[in-house]
């Protein structure tokens, strides 16, 4: 019996997909098919309008598999959402994706699927999953433009041992083909939102209109480096790292914001150069292989989802996780993860903490220093 070869409670080889009502789980559940399985899919009602419930149940149909529904809406609010909120609120950039995957999608639907006599379960992430000496692991995707195991970085051994990824070895572009394949021609150009629960309005409005305070966060200063009194903003939310937009704060060269001070309620800005830095720190770090390795190491780390990883070392030093890099990376964002690779293989991630110094202080030019082996 082959690696996710789980036998149902009928007895036949059975996966849960998770199904989403977009190509990708679509194409993964017609995979599973034709490899043998007996798929069952199981769709996460989170509670949202316009979510496409009935695409799904169409799709499940057509495919001829039985589709369950999940109800996830109480949790994806309180796990999901509100660590939404409260991160942006606090001047923050969260990763809802990072959070949502070991809770909600790789945790209580896994959970739901075993409910049913179903051990694994099969997504449509763009990521490859290996077993070696004893150990599963993630590397990433066949296609680089569409790789998502940055996404991934907060799974468990236990969680890995579960899972089935079909199309962490095909290209964006067969996906669509086999779609087409199957009859279904009305996929192409649809792409699955970076964050699920925002309506077109974005990130600001969605805070004013649907999180606790959201309404009534106060305006404040926008500061130069030094403290100088440059502007006004009209809640500390509407800003993250790195961006240059709506400042409006005319000089010959542009400003960008290079860090938020929540606790005095400040959007300190500064030039390009003001925007790099070799040094991070880290809070909550996981590792996939369910230990630390040993430190320091050199890594390459990735601090977005579209950033090009860079190499740097990874060392502790008294008061968390540091990584200092061999050059300057560019927006350093406090809220979002850093994630570790050696090569494609996925080793592990951390969230990302503020800078050395107080806010706006100290960001750019630090050297390495202290390094500590644990």
């Amino acid at each position: 019996m082959g690696q996710g070869m789980t036998l149902g409670l009928d007895g036949e080889k059975t996966v849960a997909v998770a199904m989403s009502g977009g190509v990708d789980s679509t194409v993964t559940a017609a995979i599973l098919q034709d490899q043998g399985y007996k798929v069952e899919g199981f769709y996460m009602d989170l509670g949202l309008p316009g979510a496409g419930e009935s695409r799904v149940f169409d799709i499940a149909r057509r495919l001829a598999i039985k589709l369950h529904i999940i109800d996830l809406a109480d949790f994806f609010q309180e796990q999901v959402v509100d660590y939404f909120c409260q991160n942006y609120l606090t001047g923050r950039t969260p990763n809802p994706c990072v959070v949502c995957n070991p809770l909600v999608k790789f945790g209580r639907l896994l959970a739901a699927a075993r409910d049913h006599g179903i051990e694994k379960l099969a997504t449509g992430h763009y990521v490859k999953i290996k077993m070696k000496a004893g150990l599963y692991s993630l590397t990433r995707g066949a296609d680089p433009a569409k790789d998502q195991s940055y996404f991934l970085c907060g799974l468990s051994q236990e969680q890995l041992s579960r899972l089935l990824f079909p199309l962490g070895a095909m290209l964006k572009t067969e996906v669509y083909l086999r779609a087409r394949q199957l009859g279904f021609d009305d996929f192409a150009g649809k792409e699955s939102q970076d964050v699920c629960f925002l309506p077109g309005g974005g990130v600001a409005d969605f805070l004013q209109h649907n999180c606790q305070g959201g309404a009534s966060v106060p305006p404040g200063d926008i500061v130069s480096l030094d403290g100088t009194v440059l502007a006004r903003h009209q809640g500390i939310f509407r800003y993250t790292v790195g961006q240059r937009r709506g400042l409006a704060i005319p000089d010959k060269t542009p400003y960008y914001v290079v860090a938020l001070d929540a606790g005095a309620n400040r959007v300190i800005v500064g030039k390009e150069p003001d925007l790099w830095q070799r040094r991070l720190h880290l809070i909550k770090p996981n590792w996939l292989a369910g230990r630390e390795p040993e430190l320091p190491a050199g890594l390459l780390v990735q601090i977005r989802y579209r950033h090009q990883p860079a190499q740097a070392e990874v060392c502790w030093q008294e008061g968390g996780l540091v990584v200092d890099f061999d050059e300057p990376q560019r927006a350093v964002t406090p809220g979002q993860f850093a994630v570790f690779y050696e090569g494609n293989t996925l080793i592990g991630g951390a969230e990302i903490e503020q800078g050395p110094g107080p806010p706006g202080k100290g960001l750019n030019r630090q050297g390495k220093q202290g390094l500590v082996k644990r």
